[in-house]
């Protein structure tokens, strides 16, 4: 009996030791995991940091020195440029090594190489939109220019660097989950953090809802509803400004643009889906004489963040803010002579051509009068546990095919890429955004900042510009392609050549304005320009209410400090309540009101239009705009097998203000003929009806805070490595546009004077690892509106209480 029991408990163990040391699906091997030597035990770190410590590296060219301070942030001080760019590769490899890995995974598709075959579709996608064409080319131009290319080269020897020292214990927490080990970086690695930036900012299109909406009501309605200036506009250059250049002809319409836009056109089938802020004063509205600049970029919130602070000096540069993990430079920073920001342009550098092939071989498309050869791009995706997957792409002149037919297009995603199309996309074009970045950490005025941005193609971006020779500007820029009027709001012949890109835009004709008369310069994603303006960048932009918000406000400050710009960009008052609730108030018959229906339409009749945390008014407000814009538009564009584009917030606040009888507001499926009036009270009750339901009768549980999920995950949605849903204020349409998981990723106020002050912060912390203290000790900080001052050190050796360890890197 003895040795049945003994051989029971061998079993049991030696079955144990099978289950811990296998990975199940996506769990880990559990014992891997936990092993004390080598498992997650090992990315435990102290809050204590170690005063001084050295090291020898290979390949560099004399001693750097770190300094850190209070919140692990780097101060890098090196002899030269090379040693530079090194040391910031190394130092951020060191905190954000998987995010920088798992980052460049998606955008180059190969995120199935380490979690199977559940990402071949977005990999799949990757590949077809041309990220790694596109990034083959920017890498071209990256190496072409001297200085890029041993930025780039000395920023991937210190990431490697890193990468070589790693035994498997000391891999970050999420390679020990996922069970794969780093791989050396490569220069392109850099370009395709600027690639997925394209993505995220300039990677989207509406020119295959706009086409079916074209066939759908034709062009009389569309236009109606999808007007290319807006009836609300507060432009980020001020309307009136006059334009010192004489433009390049403008490209006649083609003619098949011209012949789509007469009607008589069919319904087409559906074939088998950001924002930010900046503003600079001038030194006549600041307290100190000088101008001050903010901003705030709005992107999806993460742990870790987006952003890594630091600062780099070397004999040619010194410069503080925040740079992307992965690539060198700063992207959005000040020096001691200038400071820069950047929110979106949303310009249309992304369009789609319908393409006629010969044949079924695909092998050739018809494109000025002739056949033409296509390109055929192999693209292999390795899937773990599987064999590998070969995926042949067609590109066209204009570019790739995305999905030259039905089957290879996934059922149920990328509703907005059309089938049987090339894509023309600036993200393809050979670039040197980091020329545009290596310039302006280096500038010293307007001029220099002028010079700088002739460098940058894409994404494209209102850079804003404040300097110690208290000048302030901005300049909606990138690299714009030379268009006819509405040239890329359908989808277009790819066959004919007047639908080409006609050549660029000049760079030095790109909008711009500086010292206006205003005192102030301010962007919020609105329309770059009023229609005076002789080029066409886009027909839509985001709407005018954070920008008409930052102008008003701007506008009546006076005497203005770094705390007034602080508590500006925490504001969360809406244009939109303030344009259409005295009306939608005005058309409630009180009357018919039940008594949970009246109460809450007391409480929105005091709101006082802020979006803050404790707001009742707030909840009620947007679910009922919600619901009124649902209802005036649902019958009409939610068409089972069509995909549609919406009119706008704006459109329909011009019909709610201007036009209460238009046709639009009648509900096509009903035997009544709506009116404005009906839609208002309508959405009203089922506002507050759905609310008491939710949430009970009008109280503390109505709060906009409670009501509003507010979160922040880590980066692979890893449970408990995210902040949980919080408390907090603002929404899409106000300064303080803060949504979900979506909102300022860094605060930063810059007082320019003779000696520049730079404030800031990011949601989380430098550290990347979970088991860190500085994976989100600046959280708190950004939560409650405030903001780091940010130290700024004139060399390494000069003093500060705030540095608490330093890092000496020497060459071996």
């Amino acid at each position: 009996m003895k040795f049945v029991k003994a051989f029971i408990v061998i079993a049991v163990t030696v079955a144990l030791i099978c289950v811990l040391e296998t990975k199940i699906g996506d769990i880990p091997a559990i014992g891997v995991f936990l092993n004390p030597s080598t498992g997650f035990w090992q990315n435990a770190e102290s809050k204590n940091i170690i005063p001084a410590e050295k090291l020898q590296l290979t390949g560099l060219q004399d001693e750097v020195t770190i300094k850190y301070d209070e919140h692990r942030i780097p101060h890098i001080f090196a002899k030269n440029d090379h040693d530079l760019y090194y040391a910031q590769g190394y130092v951020t490899a060191r905190d954000r090594l998987w995010q920088m890995d798992i980052q460049t995974r998606s955008a180059a598709g190969r995120l199935s190489e380490i979690v199977g075959p559940k990402a071949l579709e977005i990999d799949r996608y990757h590949r077809r939109m041309g990220m790694v064409y596109g990034a083959e080319n920017g890498l071209k131009g990256i190496m072409a220019n001297p200085e890029t290319r041993i930025m780039v080269t000395a920023y991937t020897e210190g990431v490697n660097s890193y990468v070589h020292q790693l035994a498997p214990k000391d891999y970050p927490l999420e390679f020990k989950l996922l069970n794969y080990a780093p791989e050396e970086w490569k220069p392109i690695n850099c370009i395709f953090l600027l690639k997925l930036m394209s993505e995220t900012l300039a990677g989207g299109s509406d020119q295959f809802a706009m086409t079916n909406n074209l066939k759908r009501f034709g062009p009389e309605a569309v236009n109606d509803l999808f007007p290319d200036y807006p009836f609300h506009e507060d432009p980020i250059i001020p309307t009136g400004t006059k334009w010192d250049f004489k433009p390049l002809p403008i490209p006649k319409p083609s003619a098949d643009y011209l012949a789509q836009m007469t009607g008589g056109i069919k319904t087409h089938e559906k074939v088998d889906g950001v924002g930010s802020n900046n503003w600079a004063i001038a030194g006549s509205k600041s307290a100190t004489g000088y101008p001050i600049l903010a901003n705030d970029p709005h992107l999806n919130l993460t742990f870790p963040s987006i952003w890594y602070q630091v600062q780099l000096s070397s004999p040619t540069v010194n410069v503080n803010g925040v740079s992307l993990p992965g690539a060198p430079c700063i992207i959005i920073g000040y020096n001691q002579k200038i400071s820069w920001g950047v929110t979106n342009v949303d310009a249309d550098v992304l369009d789609w051509y319908q393409v006629k092939f010969k044949d079924k071989s695909k092998n050739e498309y018809w494109y000025n009068n002739k056949w033409n050869p296509v390109k055929k791009r192999t693209e292999v995706i390795k899937i773990l546990g599987m064999p590998d997957e070969t995926d042949t792409v067609l590109y066209t002149h204009h570019g790739p095919v995305v999905y030259e037919t039905t089957a290879k297009k996934p059922k149920d995603d990328f509703e907005n890429i059309p089938v049987g199309d090339a894509l023309r996309w600036i993200a393809h074009d050979e670039s040197n955004e980091f020329l545009c970045f290596y310039l302006l950490n280096r500038g010293k005025n307007y001029t220099d900042y002028r010079e700088a941005l002739k460098y940058f193609t894409a994404p494209a971006q209102n850079f804003i510009f404040a300097s110690n020779d208290n000048d302030i500007a901005i300049t909606p820029n990138g690299k714009f392609p030379l268009k006819f009027k509405e040239q890329g709001k359908y989808i277009m012949d790819g066959s004919d050549p007047a639908n080409d890109w006609h050549g660029w835009i000049p760079p030095e004709q790109n909008p711009t304005v500086k010292n206006p008369s205003r005192g102030f310069v301010s962007s919020a994603n609105q329309s770059s320009t009023d229609p005076t303006y002789p080029y066409y960048i886009n027909w839509r932009f985001e709407q005018y209410y954070r920008g008409k918000r930052i102008n008003d406000r701007l506008g009546a400050m006076q005497k203005a400090t770094v705390d007034s710009m602080r508590i500006m960009q925490t504001d969360n008052y809406s244009i939109l309540a303030q344009d259409v609730l005295p009306t939608m108030l005005k058309y409630v018959d009180a009357s018919k009101l039940s008594s949970d229906q009246l109460q809450a339409f007391k409480i929105i009749k005091k709101w006082d239009k802020h979006y803050a945390a404790n707001s009742i008014g707030a909840s009620i407000f947007n679910k009922w705009w919600f619901n009124f814009y649902s209802r005036v538009w649902k019958d009409k564009f939610e068409v089972k097998g069509i995909y549609l584009k919406v009119p706008s917030y704006d459109r329909t606040e011009q019909l709610l203000l201007t036009e209460p009888n238009s046709k639009w507001f009648d509900n096509a499926q009903t035997p009544l003929k709506e009116t404005c009036v009906d839609v208002v009270n309508n959405s009203f009750y089922t506002t507050i009806d759905d609310l008491v339901r939710d949430h009970g009768k009008p109280g503390d549980k109505w709060q906009w805070g409670v009501i509003k999920e507010t979160f922040i995950n880590h980066l692979a949605n890893l449970p408990g490595f995210g902040t949980g849903h919080f408390s907090a204020g603002g929404v899409g349409g106000v300064i303080n546009a803060l949504r979900n998981n979506n909102g300022p990723s860094w605060r930063m106020v810059v007082q320019m004077g003779p000696t520049v002050k730079g404030f800031g912060v990011f949601p989380g912390g430098e550290s990347g690892n979970p088991g860190s203290f500085y994976y989100r000790d600046m959280f708190n900080t950004w939560n409650d509106g405030k903001l780091n001052e940010l130290l700024f050190l004139n060399s390494a050796n000069e003093s500060s209480g705030r540095i608490k360890s330093t890092l000496t890197l020497g060459k071996k």
